[in-house]
C-alpha cells in the first residue's frame, strides 16, 4: 500500500497502519502500541536465536547447538515474592499463608501498569501463543509478552506448540503472562518486600512478572494456575510429579523433591514418558501439562543421563551453564554462576516419549519418593489410603547439612504435596482427590526411599544400590512386589515386603540391619517420627482424624 504525507524531510511519508488481531488484542487488553514496537508472534527458532546472540549480554551458541543464555542476578525462583491478589472469585478457596501471600487489586494494578510501561519502551516484543495440557478438553491458551527472545524461546519449550491452524484460530487467550522481569518492581509501594514481585490474578487471568529475569518463574506460574484451576474449575487433580506408561498401558505417577531419583526413575527404557514434571490426572486418564522438558545440568554427563545429555541441540536453552570461550563446550561441573543451572528442551527430544503426552489409562501405581539420609526408612512400603494422604502431605526427604554451620546430621524437608510452593489451596483438598481417585481406579500406593541403609549418611551409611531400586520399582510394574508377604514397620506403621526379587532380602526392614543396634535404631526411628509429627501440625486444622492418626505413632 502506498505511503502518505510524503515531505523533503521524510520523503518515504506514513504507511496506513493495519493492525493484526494480535496487535489489535495487546493494544485493547494492555495498551501496548504496535505503532511504536515490533512485535513478533510465535517467530522461529533460528529468529530467536539470532536476536538473542545480538541483543542480550551473556548469549552464544554451545558447541551442541543449545542457545546459552543468562538470567542475570537471579538464578532461580522467588517463592517469598510470589502473591495471589486478593479477590472475590478466589479469596474463599485460596490456602492463605506462607506460600501464598495476599496482595491487594489497587497494589496488583500498579504493578501490572508498571510491567506493561516497561515493555512499551521496547523496540521488541515476542508473544508465544501455545497450549498448557496435552488433553484437548482440559488444555487452557496461554500467551507469553516478553522483551527477551530467551523467554520466548523458553516458553515456546515449556508450553505445548500449536499447529499452524490452531495458531490461525487460537482467538483470545485463557491466561496472559506479562513478564517485565528485567525492570524492578517498585520497593515503596504496600506490600513490596523487595524489587521483585511476581504476582496472579485468577480473576483477570493474568500474571505479571517484575525484578527477575529467571525464566523458571514462568513455567511454575502456569502449574499455579492449573493448581488452582484444575480442581476448582474442572474437578481434576493437579500433581508435581513425573509418569511414565508400560507396553501393557500400565501408568505410574513419580513424587519426589530435589535428590530423590524422580527424573533417573521415570526414564525408564522399558517405559514411554509422559512427562518429567507437571501432569493432571482425570475423570479421562492423565495428561502432562507441558510441551517440554527443564532438567537440572549440574555434573551432567553422558553417562549418567544420556537421553538428558542428547537433548541439547539446537533447539534447546541452557542457562547459566559456564562453556569455554574457544570450543564453547559446556563444563556442567562448573557451578562459578549457580549450582541451579538448567537446560530447557521440547519434550520430543527424548527419544522415548509419548506423543501426545497423555494416557486414557488410570495411574496402576503411585510412587512417593523420598531420600532418607537417616537411613532408618525402609527401600519400600505399601501405603494404605490413609497413610498415602499422610506421606502426600508431608512430602518428606532430607539432605546432608553443610559442615561449615557445625550441623552433623542431615536436615530433614518438607514440601506439601511434594510442591509446596504452586500449591493454591489447602494440600488436604490435593490429598483427598488423590485419596478418591486411588480408591475409584485400585491403585496401589508406594513409599520408595532411595536414601541410606544401615546407617544415617553422617555415621557412614551406604546410599541403596540404583541397582536395587530399579530391582524394586519392576517388581512394582510387573505386579509381583504386591503379591508377596508384609510386616509391620514400627512407629511409622508402614508395611514392608519380606522378600523382592533380585533384591537381598536384610535390607528391606533397616530393623535388621541397623549397624549400630536395636536401641540405636529404635532412638533414630523416633527422632524422625517426631520432625514428621511438628511438621504436621500446621495441617492438622484441615485433615481428618483418620489422616492424622496414619502418621507415626510416638
Amino acid at each position: 500500500m502506498a505511503s502518505v504525507n510524503k515531505t523533503n524531510l521524510y520523503p518515504n511519508g506514513v504507511l496506513p497502519s493495519h493492525p493484526t488481531q494480535l496487535e489489535n488484542q495487546l493494544l485493547q487488553v494492555a495498551h501496548i502500541d504496535y505503532n511504536k514496537l515490533t512485535i513478533q508472534h510465535n517467530p522461529s527458532i533460528a529468529s530467536l536465536y539470532e536476536d538473542a546472540l545480538v541483543y542480550e549480554s551473556g548469549s552464544a551458541i554451545s558447541s551442541a547447538g543449545a542457545l546459552v543464555a543468562s538470567s542475570g542476578t537471579k538464578t532461580g525462583r522467588s517463592p517469598k515474592d510470589k502473591r495471589l491478589v486478593d479477590e472475590p472469585t478466589s479469596t474463599k478457596d485460596v490456602w492463605w499463608g506462607p506460600v501464598n501471600t495476599k496482595l491487594p487489586v489497587e497494589v496488583w494494578r500498579i504493578n501490572r501498569e508498571r510491567a506493561i510501561d516497561y515493555l512499551n519502551t521496547r523496540s521488541r516484543l515476542y508473544v508465544i501463543d501455545a497450549f498448557a495440557g496435552w488433553d484437548p478438553k482440559y488444555r487452557i491458551k496461554v500467551r507469553v509478552v516478553c522483551a527477551r527472545a530467551y523467554h520466548a524461546l523458553f516458553m515456546r519449550n515449556m508450553l505445548i506448540r500449536p499447529t499452524a491452524e490452531e495458531l490461525k484460530s487460537f482467538g483470545k487467550p485463557d491466561f496472559t503472562i506479562y513478564n517485565g522481569g528485567a525492570f524492578p518492581a517498585n520497593r515503596y509501594t504496600s506490600g513490596m518486600t523487595s524489587s521483585t514481585s511476581v504476582d496472579i490474578n485468577f480473576q483477570d487471568h493474568e500474571m505479571v512478572i517484575l525484578g527477575t529475569e529467571y525464566a523458571g518463574e514462568m513455567k511454575k506460574g502456569i502449574l499455579t494456575v492449573m493448581f488452582y484451576l484444575m480442581p476448582v474449575k474442572y474437578n481434576v487433580l493437579t500433581l508435581h510429579s513425573s509418569a511414565n506408561e508400560g507396553k501393557n498401558g500400565d501408568v505410574t505417577l513419580f513424587f519426589g523433591l530435589s535428590g530423590t531419583g524422580k527424573t533417573t526413575l521415570s526414564a525408564d527404557p522399558a517405559r514411554k514418558l509422559i512427562g518429567d514434571d507437571e501432569h493432571c490426572w482425570s475423570d479421562h486418564g492423565v495428561f502432562n501439562v507441558e510441551g517440554g522438558c527443564y532438567a537440572k545440568c549440574l555434573d551432567l554427563s553422558i553417562d549418567k543421563e544420556p537421553d538428558i545429555f542428547n537433548a541439547i541441540r539446537f533447539g534447546s536453552v541452557l542457562e547459566n551453564v559456564v562453556f569455554d570461550p574457544i570450543t564453547r563446550e559446556v563444563d556442567y561441573s562448573d557451578a562459578t554462576l549457580t549450582e541451579n543451572t538448567r537446560c530447557a528442551y521440547p519434550i520430543e527430544y527424548i527419544p522415548n516419549a509419548k506423543i501426545p503426552c497423555l494416557s486414557d489409562n488410570h495411574p496402576t501405581n503411585i510412587v512417593l519418593l523420598t531420600c532418607d539420609a537417616r537411613g532408618v526408612l525402609p527401600p519400600i512400603s505399601m501405603l494404605s489410603n490413609e497413610q498415602v494422604m499422610y506421606h502426600f502431605i508431608s512430602g518428606y526427604t532430607s539432605k546432608m547439612a553443610g559442615t561449615e554451620d557445625g550441623v552433623t546430621e542431615p536436615l530433614a524437608t518438607f514440601s506439601a504435596c511434594f510442591g509446596q510452593p504452586f500449591l493454591v489451596l489447602h494440600p488436604m483438598r490435593y490429598a483427598q482427590m488423590l485419596s478418591d481417585k486411588m480408591t475409584k481406579h485400585k491403585a496401589r500406593a508406594w513409599l520408595l526411599n532411595t536414601g541410606w541403609t544401615g546407617k544415617s549418611a553422617a555415621k557412614g551409611g551406604s546410599r541403596c544400590p540404583l541397582k536395587y531400586t530399579r530391582a524394586i520399582l519392576d517388581a512394582i510394574h510387573s505386579g509381583e512386589l504386591a503379591k508377596l508377604e508384609f510386616e509391620k514397620f514400627d512407629v511409622f506403621g508402614l508395611s514392608v515386603p519380606k522378600t523382592c526379587p533380585n533384591v537381598p532380602s536384610q535390607i528391606l526392614n533397616p530393623a535388621k540391619s541397623w549397624a549400630d543396634g536395636p536401641a540405636d535404631f529404635a532412638a533414630e526411628v523416633a527422632k524422625l517420627g517426631r520432625l514428621f509429627a511438628e511438621n504436621f501440625e500446621k495441617y492438622k486444622d484441615g485433615c481428618s482424624k483418620e489422616v492424622i492418626a496414619a502418621g507415626p505413632s510416638l
